[in-house]
Order: C-alpha cells, then structure tokens, then sequence
C-alpha cells in the first residue's frame, strides 16, 4: 500500500553498506521525506463517529482522539478502528502505550 513497499533498502555508514533488506512498512523512519510522506500517506485516518475529532502528529505518530462526554461509549470503536487501519496499512499500533486522559 505504501510508497516504499516492494521496494529494498540499505545504510551507508561511513565505509560500510548494509545488506539489502525488503521494506515491509510504508514509511522509512528517518529519512528526509518521512513527515511529508505520512501526512499523505495517513490522509485516510479519520474518526469513525460524528462529532470525535482525530489528530495526527508527526511521522512516529501520536493519534490524538477527542471525544466529547455525549460520545465516551465510541471509545473502543475509535481504537478499533485505528488498529484496522494500522493493519491494513502495514502498521503497528502500540496499545501498551495508549492511555485514557479524561478531562472534566
């Protein structure tokens, strides 16, 4: 799905190169082109209930769901929905560092 898969990579280090390895993931963590390629590439990445309101920062993204009081019982669906876009987009989700702030 991403730009980089079934493409190869490798590092250059001063005089040694590594050996050539299969991008499996859609983006390149680190390369000049990373936070570009993630605002295009997680475009498809929105709330899943009217009303909650999802922000994406950076290119080793934080996913920031607001979800009014009217709407807490959408919780789970939202991170539900993250992890199906996650996997559909070669992607890891976390959940052991997904935490609950709850603002009254």
């Amino acid at each position: 799905m991403g730009y980089f898969q079934g493409h190869s990579h490798c590092t250059k280090y001063e005089n040694n190169t590594s050996a050539l390895a299969d991008i499996s993931a859609s983006i390149i963590q680190g390369s000049a082109i990373g936070p570009e390629f993630y605002v295009v590439h997680a475009s498809d990445l929105v709330s899943i209930t009217a009303g909650n309101s999802l922000c994406k920062y950076a290119d080793d993204t934080y996913v920031i769901v607001i979800i009014p009081a009217s709407n807490h019982l959408s919780r789970c669906a939202e991170l539900d929905n993250i992890q199906t876009w996650a996997n559909h987009n070669n992607l890891h989700l976390n959940r052991a560092k997904c935490v609950e702030i709850v603002f009254s």
